[in-house]
């Protein structure tokens, strides 16, 4: 079941298609075989995956390239164990360290970041790296058990002589600029959290990053002593030790840094700035203060801060934002406004300590962030916690459920409104307020393009339709004017500032600021913009709006083929890609050369990762926006395409994977129609070879018993024979055909797809079809799109008919929970936390989020139309227990007590109803898990248990004793240390 309690209006990832019918051949079947660009599985002996392989196994982590391209560098880790960071030049031939860095976090490194991962950080040059390095697993092990501190030490390199610095005990590293000359690295305090406090430091933005809506230094009244900060000078021996730093931040360039002290008993505490060249360092404020979230302007400047002074009885902190523009110019100038300053806020308002203020881009305004000023209470009326009542008041006029305003409880303490402070005149202008509260500053900073939904929030809480009233604020004056009102669907400012775009009533509509005129700017367009894909109980959603063009004279909005450039005085439609909707091509995911532009410059070819919705072969393409069509750089192939631009250079790094081929990162060079001068840059799994794996993938055309064309996705087991017959799995989900290019890297998990590559490996076809679903019928489209699709991969011949299991989790676990009620095709089946009774279901509480369950029924997954009064017998009819006497497929139900997305409920009234009928079934529930297993030892479990379970069921081997008469509570230990014997890895190196 989907977190979010709406579907979001614009979709993130690509979906499948519906095909026309006449695409199919009269038996409605077709195999397509995908074949790898380059298969890893070796021939030659090889085992099954076990525990010990998956514990083993590796992905990478943290991808950067170097702005010139020239090097590349990313951490590669096992799901347990020791990870290393790897450097690798991306020329052929080149040179490669690699570095152990013990057991790193995951937020040692994420996603492709461009040098600025708080774990591992490549100088935008291309001269050095760093990196934080921790102890060793069994050392963390060790620490933990004994409660000592788990800390990182910094690393950093000379990637053209391989010389190599440590320094102990740092928490956070940083290079100044994108041709850095220095280093800067956070030290822990002698106090340092126990258990593992170390890897925390590495998580997250930098402190007193712009924007951050949470504050990682404890709040703004937080108590946080500084602690050491180290500067070291790159290429020398030069380190200088700063005491009692809290904070600090280099500008864009690399030649100021500004940093917070923080000492005890506030003695000497400021905001210091520190000329980098010159080594001069200067003090901007200082007092008996707090200095927190220093924010530097993107490209100028200018740097703002927040200082906090504790009241005269000491039970409160007021605030001001300092802001210091054009640093070392002889214009520099320090201004503040709150607590010490000379303008006067907004009636009962007060600088928050919860929003960074940062500069306006002409530097003649700040923006900063403004709370409702609460003055404390006197002690003696404070309530005890003795004689606080544990009281929590449900009222129907509410317009948030009180369980949403408890889980956002502390959102709404530190939220702020915005405001913008013009230091010449002293003036200070409210922006957003209670009823206005959302906003996002436009390009130039001249608008802020905001929202209201109060009106609606009540009913969008039960129907999911997120109406908002939308306006364009002047951010120095704070004039208002609105732009639509009782609007569904996106809106955006234009890079210049000119247009607003929205979605309304089925047309992509433009707002001229200057003239207050609305012009509908697709109407009459040879495509339409409306979803016609999209199945949600959503009134006429639109396609994606892919962005603006640089100079704000178009939009590029996808029709989920093509790929149109509209102009905003309507009557001006290009499509740019041509053949799109055609042949079945969808050109939907443009490639960012910037990743800080997010903007498309139409004076320079566009690329895009385009995929055949028929073939689900993919190519990078290259649109040329003064002629109209696309070129393959790539050619069409069974492969998938995840392209990488440095930024400074024509360098392109990709990782190409198919359903046998792990994604490693290539450097890759477009040619004719072809990837050419193709290095490898990484190679996580080298002995992937010593273990079997899927022969491949196919992909299984059908027609659903409601007419539409789907499609389906087929992976192999290792060894495959033409003509031989395997148990196969069946995993559900929604549309999932995309993914047949997909590889798989196996991990514990509660999640089916997460073993697919375990599940191939030991002998058994999976199987991943496409649902399509008829409002009102949730439960019967499942039935309608999966028992034809499991009809027609029985016809391959791949498919043993008599052996074919069914698995999916959450809403893929209700779809389980009701097709073994509506069919026998499965010989056994695992609903993971399903949705067992839709009626009582609706009005209950996804506790996750502290919303209900109605929106999510009415206008996302649900699908259906009104509530369970108005439309009763279509919720019952979709309801598993409703039928629960009709079920003969063995099933197991995995739900676990503190699940707050499907109640545990759901899954126990289920489990009582089928076992009072005496229907095979189990309930695996562990304690303390929410809607997914977090905790490893069980989540390495559960994986255990489902392999087992389904070798009994479609393979005929033995049923252990849990699985065929269950565990008397007193005998749960025994049987837990037998299981773990199983669980036990032997060490293996991938």
């Amino acid at each position: 079941m989907s977190s979010p309690h709406r579907r979001p209006l614009t979709r993130p990832h690509p979906r499948s298609a519906l095909l026309p019918k006449a695409a199919l051949l009269a038996a409605s079947l077709t195999i397509a075989a995908a074949t790898p660009v380059a298969p890893l599985a070796a021939q030659g002996a090889t085992h099954p995956i076990t525990a010990a392989d998956i514990s083993a196994w590796k992905t990478i982590r943290g991808a950067t390239l170097s702005n010139d391209g020239a090097w590349f560098a990313y951490i590669v880790a096992p799901n347990e164990g020791d990870a290393e960071v790897v450097v690798k030049q991306t020329a052929a031939g080149g040179k490669e360290m690699r570095f152990p860095i013990g057991e790193a976090p995951a937020a040692a490194g994420g996603p492709f970041g461009g040098g600025s991962l708080p774990g591992l950080q490549l100088a935008g040059d291309g001269k050095w790296v760093a990196m934080l390095v921790y102890p060793k697993a069994a050392e963390q092990k060790r620490l933990r058990q004994q409660r000592r501190p788990v800390v990182s030490k910094a690393l950093v390199v000379d990637l053209a002589s391989g010389e190599k610095r440590e320094f102990d005990r740092v928490r956070r590293i940083a290079f100044g600029g994108d041709t850095p000359k220095w280093l800067a690295m956070q030290a822990y305090g002698p106090d340092a959290p126990a258990g593992g406090g170390g890897a925390g430091g590495a998580g997250g933005p930098a402190p007193g990053a712009p924007g951050m809506g949470g504050n990682p230094l404890g709040g703004g009244g937080g108590r946080v002593e500084g602690t050491d900060m180290l500067l070291h000078e790159l290429g020398t021996t030069t380190l200088f030790n700063v005491g009692n730093v809290a904070d600090f931040s280099f500008d864009n360039k690399g030649r100021w840094l500004a940093y917070a002290i923080d000492a005890r008993e506030q003695a000497g505490n400021g905001v210091q700035l520190r000329e980098l060249a010159t080594g001069i360092v200067k003090s901007l404020d200082a007092g008996k203060a707090l200095y927190r979230r220093l924010a530097w302007s993107d490209t100028l400047n200018a740097l703002a801060f927040l200082k906090g002074t504790a009241d005269s009885a000491a039970t409160d902190t007021t605030w001001a934002a300092v802001g210091v523009s054009r640093v070392g110019a002889p214009t520099q100038q320090l201004v503040t406004v709150g607590q010490g300053g000379k303008a006067t806020l907004p009636n009962g308002m007060e600088v928050s300590p919860d929003r960074a203020p940062r500069w306006l881009e002409q530097q003649d305004a700040m923006l900063i962030g403004l709370r409702v000023s609460t003055p404390p209470l006197p002690r003696g009326e404070q309530l005890e916690d003795d004689d606080r009542p544990t009281l929590i008041l449900w009222h129907h006029k509410d317009p948030r459920l009180q369980s949403m305003q408890l889980v956002q409880e502390q959102a709404d303490k530190g939220f702020s409104f915005m405001a913008t402070y013009l230091p010449a005149t002293q003036a200070v202008v409210q922006l957003t307020n209670a009823d206005v509260r959302t906003g996002s500053v436009g390009a130039h900073d001249r608008w802020l393009l905001s929202s209201e939904n109060q009106p609606y929030e009540r009913q969008a809480s039960v129907d999911g339709i997120q109406y908002r009233d939308v306006y364009l604020t002047d951010v120095r004056t704070g004039n208002r004017v609105t732009v639509k009102q009782r609007m569904v669907g996106t809106s955006s400012l234009s890079p210049d500032g000119r247009t607003v775009l929205f979605w309304n009533d089925g047309n992509f509509h433009a707002y001229d600021v200057a003239t207050k005129n609305v012009t509908n700017i697709t109407a009459g367009a040879p495509t339409s913009f409306i979803d016609t894909e999209d199945d949600h109980n959503v009134d006429r959603p639109s396609t994606d709006f892919i962005d603006w063009s640089r100079d704000g004279r178009f939009v590029l909005i996808s029709d989920n083929y093509d790929v149109w450039r509209v102009g905003l005085g309507g009557k001006s439609w290009a499509n740019l890609t041509g053949n799109g909707r055609a042949e079945r091509i969808r050109y939907n995911r443009v490639v960012r050369t910037d990743l800080t532009d997010r903007t498309i410059d139409l004076t320079k070819p566009v690329y895009i990762v385009a995929m055949q919705a028929r073939t689900k072969k993919e190519s990078v393409v290259r649109i040329d926006p003064a002629k109209n069509g696309v070129v393959s750089v790539t050619g069409w192939r069974d492969a998938r395409h995840a392209p990488i631009r440095a930024k400074n250079a024509d360098v392109w790094v990709s990782t190409i994977q198919t359903s046998t081929r792990f994604p490693d990162y290539w450097r890759v060079s477009f040619g004719s129609n072809a990837l050419a001068d193709s290095v490898r840059l990484s190679d996580a799994n080298p002995n992937m070879n010593g273990v079997a794996w899927s022969a491949g993938s196919r992909l299984v055309n059908y027609v659903t018993e409601k007419g539409d064309s789907l499609q389906g996705a087929l992976y192999l087991p290792a060894g495959y024979q033409e003509g031989k017959q395997y148990p196969t799995l069946t995993f559900i989900y929604e549309l999932q055909s995309d993914n047949l290019n997909s590889f798989y890297s196996p991990t514990f998990s509660s999640s089916p797809n997460a073993l697919i590559g375990v599940h191939t490996s030991r002998g058994y076809a999976v199987f991943l079809p496409d649902i399509v679903y008829k409002l009102n019928d949730p439960g019967m489209s499942a039935v309608w799109s999966v028992v034809p699709a499991v009809k027609a991969a029985i016809r391959t011949g791949v498919v043993d008919s008599a052996n074919v299991g069914l698995h999916g989790h959450s809403w893929g676990g209700y779809q389980t929970s009701f097709l073994v009620t509506q069919t026998n095709i499965f010989k056994s089946a695992v609903a993971g936390a399903p949705l067992t009774d839709m009626i009582s279901m609706y009005s209950s509480v996804y506790w996750n989020t502290g919303g209900a369950n109605q929106a999510i029924f009415q206008s996302s997954q649900g699908r259906f139309k009104g509530n369970f009064i108005e439309n009763r017998e279509a919720y019952e009819r979709n309801s598993p227990n409703r039928f629960a006497d009709k079920v003969k497929t063995p099933l197991i139900i995995l739900h676990d007590d503190k699940d707050g997305a499907v109640d545990f409920n759901q899954g126990i009234t289920y489990y009582n109803t089928l076992r009072q009928m005496n229907k095979d079934v189990i309930l695996l529930e562990y304690v303390g898990e929410n809607h997914g297993l977090s905790q490893l030892r069980n989540r390495r479990d559960y994986s255990q248990r489902l392999m087992e379970y389904w070798d009994s069921y479609l393979k005929g081997q033995p049923a252990p004793e849990w699985l065929k008469n269950g565990i008397p509570r007193l005998k749960m230990d025994e049987h837990l240390r037998d299981q773990k014997k199983k669980l036990d890895p032997k060490k293996v190196a991938m």
